[in-house]
């Protein structure tokens, strides 16, 4: 039986290649995201161990929950340095005075940082052992007018030693000259890092001497970094963050993590997508294999196989081709990953492919992936096969038919589809978002596979409607190709199951993301009133240079500023609320329109209250005069007191976080914080486009922040929503490439299953044109029945997504009806594509071969 088993695989291996394919596929993503993400891993672990301090002592962590950035900088007295000293064990100290997220020009007011999303830093200048860079031409900057640039930065934006950069810090902007080029001693982490001297870098980056971001520790020889550690947290007292190079690098390593994991979860859906489709490709392969040798497994059965070594034999057919289709995608993925360093490079991080990490756990899972879904798809077709009767030797039978097999489709695919149906229906009806994305999760998946499972019962009356023009318009060819896919209910629905994944993903997606844009459009239109927003492109603050220079612009009639900061209230309730307060000015009402169940703005943003979101205040047992316990990041403690209750919606305008309040008490309790976003209007007198140029031109030293009206605003939304379609219009494309190699493979093989027919009707007139015409339709009405399908089941689940939407604010529904008609358009043309080379193989058929053909 093995010998058998051998001969069988090495005689149909042509028919297995496209199933082959899409093992291959999904095991290249796999181990493609797994080798990419763990060198990434490794590389920076390397880096952060061999540049993390013995010790490094930094402001404590806030208990908050800072989701939208204030701008605030945390500090330390750079006399701690001076206490940390005098503690046994400790050889030196270096004092750290950096920030994050600012922004550097060139002479011709461009930014000099990544456009990766990538940080640019900038810091003091003090040069160890462990330091990142090394200095590699110029001198160490000396005073408030030098600065050094790293090597990478000054090589893609052509800054060269001598040419001048504006730093736009937090305390306001200042020019200083390149004096010195720094290069990276590992990898560059692709950010863009700016050096200054120590004084320059606490006066111009922290706002005054005597502060710093951090101070970092070197050991003396033979005393451990824990001991020491815990010995400077005894001179300190617990007022301060002290960790080990360990924690350090640990903790830098998490920070990373959170985009290492969107690279690897993109990757993986890709593969999960490869899988799925996958699965539908190889069962389809494996049944109608079996299908066409029923003759030979009736002979096997026939000379004294049992049932389970047919079983056996066809099983592990699949293990092989699951081998094969492993090793290929394993080597194929170790492609991808070398592709991914590549594209990295561009961005700015400079991995190194001879350092590419292929840890253990990458072959074995990507063999457990390949041989495990080749083995679980033809595990069905492989019962089926076991089933043929010695008999079937003597006849030219086929084992699928019609009949119970279908009828218990019905029943398990109603029971599941029932029970689908019921999770979708409960999600419309939850009123919390989490239960609600969690029954919308279940519904998906169990109405997937009622679909799947019932989809053989939907072709005979589906197809009859798509296909029911084909007689009238190509006469007896159309009606051939007709009935052909209508003969074999579970193939067709198989194939075109494959097809039915990717649209009813790309439909659901597209209704939810056509409804987040218009619900945010009906949200812009409502709320906003100011004629301009000037607002940083990824929501960063910036310093109140900007707002200065904004308010002194000719023809600005009102500003009004909003800034955000991390805070804690204790409700009447008695539960601790970690979120994001935001903070206005006054004249709110002239640049929004805010609509309030009880106050108004005046009271609301009076000095030491509050306004709250009426839905959080009502769910947490607070109201109008009730004073509130509120802690701000820096432990600073006060009572606010609930001036104003809003009705709208949570993500409305700033109140994402339940809270506001008036930009003098959040000035006064969380100080520090940059405006994040600034609303003007036009003076009397004073035009919105003559206005737009001056500000637009005040504004150009500053590339940071852009001047929006109400269109760009909406067109900066859909941007940001477009991102999430493309990822799912690539997966798309992935599921129909699939897709496309299931169809050809199903037409492949039913031309050979079909070879005597074809002779025949060949022989008795049929031309070559009509012969590839009938497949071309044959393929074109399966492609059309999976689309159909897939629509239809996507538009059901991105209604229903809606709902979960609405739940946070977005409450437009929209369906987007171009892309539906581009979806069905274009599964024509993905049904022509995949008949070609089928329908050219069946055309060049010998006819006298084909009738004679067993």
């Amino acid at each position: 039986m093995l010998k058998a088993t051998l001969r069988s695989f090495l005689a149909h291996k042509g028919r297995l290649v496209l199933s082959a394919l899409a093992v291959v596929l999904s095991v290249a993503f796999v181990a493609g995201s797994l080798i990419f993400s763990d060198t990434v891993s490794r590389t920076f672990d390397r880096l952060f161990a061999s540049t993390s301090a013995d010790v490094r002592v930094s402001p404590e962590e806030d208990d908050f929950d800072e989701s939208v950035p204030s701008g605030r900088v945390r500090t330390v007295p750079e006399s701690l340095a001076g206490r940390i000293d005098r503690v046994d064990g400790v050889a030196a100290t270096h004092i750290d005075a950096g920030v994050e997220n600012i922004t550097v020009v060139d002479r011709h007011n461009k930014s000099v940082g990544p456009t990766t999303g990538a940080p640019t830093i900038a810091t003091n200048w003090e040069p160890t052992d462990r330091s990142p860079v090394r200095l590699t031409s110029g001198h160490a900057p000396r005073g408030d007018r030098e600065a050094l640039l790293d090597a990478d930065t000054a090589d893609k934006k052509h800054v060269r030693v001598g040419d001048p950069l504006t730093v736009l810090a937090r305390p306001g902007s200042f020019k200083v000259e390149v004096v010195g080029i720094a290069t990276f001693r590992t990898t560059n982490p692709g950010a863009a890092l700016v050096f200054l001297d120590t004084g320059t870098a606490q006066r111009r980056l922290l706002g005054g001497t005597g502060r710093a971001t951090s101070i970092a520790v070197d050991a003396a020889p033979g005393v451990a970094d824990a001991t020491l550690k815990r010995r400077i947290g005894q001179e300190l007292g617990g007022a301060y963050d002290v960790k080990t190079a360990d924690e350090d690098a640990k903790s830098a390593a998490e920070d990373l993590g959170g985009f290492l994991d969107v690279i690897k979860y993109v990757m993986l859906g890709f593969a999960g997508i490869a899988v799925l489709v996958g699965v539908f490709l190889i069962v389809n392969t494996f049944s109608m294999l079996i299908a066409q040798r029923t003759r030979e497994l009736g002979l096997l059965r026939a000379l004294g196989a049992d049932r389970r070594q047919v079983r056996r034999s066809v099983l592990t057919e699949a293990v092989l081709l699951g081998l094969v289709g492993s090793a290929t995608g394993l080597a194929l993925g170790v492609g991808l990953a070398i592709g991914l360093i590549k594209l990295m490079g561009v961005f700015g991080m400079n991995l190194k492919s001879t350092e590419m990490v292929v840890g253990w756990g990458t072959p074995v899972v990507s063999f457990a992936v390949g041989v495990g879904v080749t083995f679980v798809a033809a595990y069905l077709p492989s019962r089926r096969a076991a089933r043929v009767s010695p008999m079937a030797a003597l006849a030219d039978a086929e084992i699928a038919g019609v009949g119970r097999p279908l009828k218990v489709r019905a029943l398990v695919g109603s029971v599941i589809g029932a029970a689908g149906a019921a999770a979708l229906i409960g999600c419309w009806t939850a009123d919390e978002t989490g239960p609600a994305a969690s029954l919308l999760g279940l519904g998906i998946v169990l109405t997937l596979l009622a679909t799947v499972v019932a989809g053989p019962l939907l072709v005979r009356p589906v197809i009859r409607v798509l296909g029911g023009a084909f007689p009238a318009v190509f006469g007896s060819v159309g009606r051939m190709s007709q009935r052909n896919a209508l003969r074999n209910p579970r193939r067709t629905g198989a194939t075109a199951a494959a097809l039915m994944v990717g649209l009813a993903l790309v439909a659901g997606m597209s209704v939810a993301s056509a409804s987040m844009s218009r619900s945010f459009d009906q949200e812009i239109d409502d709320t906003l009133g100011a004629d301009f927003t000037v607002q940083n492109a990824n929501f960063v603050p910036f310093p109140q240079e900007v707002t200065r220079k904004i308010r002194a612009t000719d023809g600005v009639g009102l500003v009004v500023r909003q800034r955000f900061s991390a805070l804690a209230v204790r409700m009447p309730d008695g539960k601790r609320v970690k979120t994001t307060a935001a903070g206005w000015d006054r004249r709110i009402d002239d640049v929004a329109h805010v609509t309030y169940a009880r106050g108004n703005s005046a009271t609301g943003l009076a000095p030491r209250h509050l306004l709250l979101q009426k839905e959080f205040a009502d769910e947490h047992g607070a109201r109008i005069g009730s004073v509130l316990p509120v802690e701000f990041p820096g432990k600073r403690r006060t009572e606010l007191t609930v001036g104003a209750l809003t009705d709208q919606e949570g993500s409305e305008f700033g109140m994402s976080g339940g809270f506001a309040m008036g930009l003098s008490t959040l000035a006064r309790y969380a100080p520090g914080g940059q405006d994040s976003a600034v609303y003007v209007n036009a003076a009397s007198g004073t035009s919105p486009d003559v206005l737009r140029e001056r500000l637009e031109n005040t504004l150009d030293p500053y590339p940071q922040v852009q001047v929006r009206d109400l269109a760009d605003y909406k067109e900066l939304i859909h941007g940001q929503i477009a991102v999430l379609l493309y990822l799912v219009y690539a997966l798309l494309g992935l599921a129909i490439v699939i897709a496309v190699l299931g169809v050809v493979n199903t037409l492949a093989l039913s031309v050979v299953e079909r070879t005597r027919e074809i002779g025949l009707l060949r022989a008795i007139g049929l031309a070559r044109r009509q012969l590839r015409r009938m497949i071309r339709l044959e393929s074109v009405v399966i492609a059309v029945f999976g689309a159909v399908l897939g629509l239809a089941l996507g538009l059901v689940w991105g209604v229903v997504a809606q709902r979960v939407l609405a739940l946070e604010g977005m409450k437009a529904l929209a369906i987007p009806w171009s892309t539906i008609a581009a979806v069905v358009v274009g599964s024509v043309v993905v049904g022509l594509a995949a008949a070609l080379l089928p329908a050219l193989r069946a055309s060049r058929l010998n006819v006298l071969a084909a009738i004679a053909h067993e």
